[in-house]
């Protein structure tokens, strides 16, 4: 037998196991599909049984709120936003826009829903800030590659996995009972998991650093906090701060919500005006909404280029 014949019946048995491996694979794959799809249908006929609106019955009628939700009078959306009054006000709380009004000097005033965002949005960058603070350290400590003792980076990231393993709002119904609800219940609650997700982010930055600098400074009898500070913060802290930029993202969606739980800010009155079918505050909210979080998105995205550089992204892309 010639080695074409050899080279031959080889290809062909490779070719043989790839399709019987293919085949194997897509087999696996309908499987695992199909048992998902019976899953799912077999939950949906379960949460129709035992829902007392009759899931499947109510679907048809799943975007009848949009005819509330459209007003009358489209000026009304601007009247809310800005707390002028209505002509449409007949003494009910659906078209009270005035009453709303924070003055702050004389007859200058801040429209409600804007002292309600910026009340959302402080709620996020304090958190955040929190979040920061405990979070550089913790990731230091938890790094492999900066801490030799390896019961401290057990601790530490074992405590930061307790914290971002509960959602905020179950930490802030906890806190609620002790500072009663509020924007302070929403500010540990949402801090404690930055806290936990920002110290993963950063200490897995902090297992990736060059470590000849560290190196150095550790041959002329540096200590670890001078290690620390002069070899591995400056190399890190552009990706910190993207990170915690991001993080002020999710922060202010996240701060939202907690505000349709009692955490203060624009979440509960977001809640309020759709619970009660008053169709121009709720579009009046939301498009504050959608405009703060699409100008928070754009000025981090812009400040993350500045601070870790256009090629980063280019790279990425």
């Amino acid at each position: 037998m010639t080695s074409a014949t050899l080279h031959s019946d080889a290809t062909r048995q490779q070719a043989e196991a790839w399709r019987r491996q293919t085949s194997l694979r897509r087999f696996y794959t309908a499987l695992g599909v199909g048992l998902l799809l019976v899953a799912m249908f077999a939950t949906m006929w379960f949460a129709d049984e035992a829902n007392a609106g009759h899931f499947f019955d109510r679907l048809p009628h799943i975007l009848d709120f949009l005819s509330w939700l459209v007003p009358k009078d489209w000026n009304d959306v601007w009247r809310a936003l800005f707390d002028i009054a209505s002509p449409n006000d007949k003494g009910t709380q659906e078209f009270n826009f005035p009453l709303g009004r924070v003055y702050v000097w004389g007859g200058f005033y801040i429209p409600e829903y804007f002292e309600l965002m910026l009340t959302t949005v402080n709620v996020a960058l304090v958190s955040t800030f929190i979040g920061f603070v405990f979070a550089v350290p913790f990731s230091f400590i938890a790094a492999r590659n900066l801490t030799p003792s390896p019961i401290l980076r057990l601790v530490v990231k074992r405590f930061m996995e307790l914290l971002r393993a509960f959602p905020e709002i179950v930490i802030a119904g906890l806190f609620a009972a002790i500072v009663s609800i509020g924007p302070v219940a929403a500010i540990i609650a949402i801090g404690l998991h930055s806290i936990g997700a920002l110290g993963k982010l950063f200490y897995e930055i902090n297992e990736n650093i060059d470590m000849r600098p560290e190196e150095g400074l550790r041959a002329v009898g540096a200590n670890w906090f001078e290690r620390v500070r002069f070899a591995g913060l400056p190399q890190v802290l552009p990706n910190f701060m993207s990170y915690t930029l991001l993080r002020i993202e999710i922060n202010v969606r996240i701060s939202t919500i907690m505000g349709a739980v009692g955490g203060g800010g624009i979440g509960e009155e977001l809640k309020l005006a759709i619970s009660r079918g008053f169709g121009a505050k709720t579009l009046a909210l939301v498009l504050l909404l959608f405009t703060t979080i699409f100008l928070v998105d754009q000025f981090s995205a812009w400040l993350r280029r500045k601070l870790v550089g256009e090629q980063a992204f280019l790279m990425s892309a």
